[in-house]
């Protein structure tokens, strides 16, 4: 536990603090957004497009946020996306209290755009230390998601009730929570990063790209993502709707799914040891085979909460160990142009995922949704087994 105390992780912890209070909102839009779509939608198949477009939007959001970043540093950046965050809160609470479902998918990709500029939050942890710790900062920022899981459903569930519309109130204490957050950073003393003379000048997309385990990276974290959100996005209506179990329940199963995305990280440093970073990948996709059989064959409470579990230690084990690999893939001055280049891609791959869920819902049972999981689970183990052919050559 030394190494967490170390010089440098000061501002680890500021920023993992900070993390768990902003990324709470995206918590409460995991339970609120499909079940608030499914009020104030025109049709039943666009109850899931505020989930999907919060996705869209840090998809849209990556690359600006990367460039602010790039400009005014990482703390000015946050805080400039925190702002926008607010005013999507705001957005929010007007177009429920409107009943205007299109002011309220507004509002939902504006958190997703702030959503975006919190994911950077892992590099500037990552920045903050010396590379061979740069995979324990990435986890810790991570273990906010634990607190951010927890506190984001009961903010939803807490404020469901503050006024006389339905969540209305969710959304203030959301903001709330973002303006602490915010507050946390004024701790943050970001990294002196190296400077970069002008003869090093960023590589080629397509040189960085094609640099020895770049591609393996982006696959981890799509992955990671499309399988997560395609499951999770359709969870809350297929529980609570379609199955008829309680709105309890449905938290409490979605509380436990953002947990268990962020509760391997504790031990983190002892599974890359272990496992290494592939095989950390390997275990992430052993969990989600186990989250398609367990949700096949059992739809009781226990049967999502087990299956949604592993759901998230299987996200955590991919992106984690995506995250972890993707720095050793490029040159410093390249880190701007790839983190945009992976976090695009992922985020991207994950909006269309999550897109995809509302119109499968519709269309197909849950058995046969958790069975389309296994197109990106197979790729997955092909990109692997192909990255692994290559080392073995290149060591030859």
């Amino acid at each position: 536990m030394n190494k967490l105390t170390a010089n440098g992780f000061a501002n680890v912890w500021i920023l993992t603090l900070s993390n768990a209070l902003a990324a709470s909102i995206m918590a409460m839009m995991i339970l609120v957004g499909s079940l608030v779509g499914s009020d104030l939608a025109p049709a039943a198949e666009w109850a899931t497009l505020p989930l999907a477009l919060t996705i869209c939007g840090t998809a849209i959001g990556v690359v600006p946020a990367t460039r602010t970043m790039q400009k005014i540093g990482r703390k000015g950046g946050l805080w400039a996306f925190m702002g926008l965050g607010l005013l999507a809160c705001a957005t929010a609470s007007i177009a429920l209290e409107q009943r205007n479902f299109a002011l309220f998918c507004l509002a939902a990709v504006m958190l997703g755009m702030t959503n975006s500029a919190i994911q950077q939050v892992r590099f500037a942890a990552m920045e903050s230390v010396d590379i061979e710790q740069a995979p324990s900062a990435a986890s810790l920022v991570m273990l906010g998601g634990i607190v951010a899981a927890f506190i984001g459903p009961e903010l939803a569930v807490l404020g469901a009730q503050i006024t006389s519309v339905e969540y209305q109130g969710s959304f203030w204490l959301g903001g709330l929570a973002i303006i602490c957050g915010a507050m946390l950073l004024t701790a943050y003393k970001p990294a002196a990063i190296r400077a970069e003379t002008k003869q090093v000048e960023a590589s080629a997309l397509r040189s960085i790209i094609s640099g020895r385990g770049f591609m393996l990276a982006v696959a981890a974290g799509a992955v990671s993502y499309v399988v997560m959100s395609f499951v999770m996005t359709g969870t809350p209506i297929s529980m609570h709707h379609t199955y008829g179990h309680s709105l309890v329940d449905t938290k409490w199963v979605i509380q436990s799914h953002i947990a268990a995305m962020f509760l391997p990280s504790l031990i983190a440093p002892l599974l890359f040891r272990w496992l290494g970073i592939r095989g950390l990948m390997v275990a992430g996709l052993v969990c989600y085979g186990a989250t398609i059989v367990i949700g096949y064959f059992d739809i009781s409470v226990s049967g999502f909460w087990l299956q949604l579990v592993l759901l998230g230690v299987g996200w955590n084990f991919l992106f984690v160990s995506g995250t972890a690999l993707l720095p050793t893939t490029h040159r410093e001055s390249d880190r701007y142009k790839a983190q945009a280049f992976n976090d695009s891609t992922v985020f991207s791959l994950q909006a269309l995922a999550s897109l995809s869920a509302g119109w499968a819902l519709n269309l197909i049972s849950w058995q046969q949704m958790l069975l389309i999981c296994l197109v990106p689970i197979s790729l997955m183990l092909f990109a692997l087994t192909w990255d692994a052919i290559k080392n073995a050559r290149a060591e030859r």
